[in-house]
């Protein structure tokens, strides 16, 4: 976004024009107002790798890069947690739990020709 001139009428640090007539929409593209940052995100099926009582066990030497050494209690996550580091987030029991997985049966094992 571009700081308007100083005679711009009702601010300067707005969009100086968000589109024409037509199409009768406004792109996506266009800068709007709105909230930046720490919106609630929903992320399904985390598997849960370790519930750690005690961080200093899981925490490496010299600390995470960005957050610093973990001292309480932890759990570790497979996969991608939106946020900052710091950030808490919620954990709940799944609105839709994957299938089972059961072992594979073996039916016949033979060698192959």
């Amino acid at each position: 976004m571009k700081i308007l001139p100083r005679k711009k009428r009702k601010g300067r640090r707005v969009v100086g024009a968000i589109g024409g007539r037509t199409p009768g929409y406004v792109p996506y593209t266009v800068p709007r107002p709105g909230q930046l940052g720490y919106h609630r995100r929903t992320e399904f099926n985390k598997r849960i790798l370790l519930i750690e009582e005690d961080g200093l066990k899981l925490t490496p030497k010299g600390g995470f890069p960005h957050y610093g050494v973990v001292k309480t209690e932890c759990i570790l996550l497979e996969g991608t947690v939106p946020g900052t580091p710091k950030r808490p987030i919620i954990l709940r029991a799944p609105a839709r739990p994957p299938p089972p997985i059961e072992p594979p049966e073996v039916i016949h094992a033979g060698l192959l020709a």
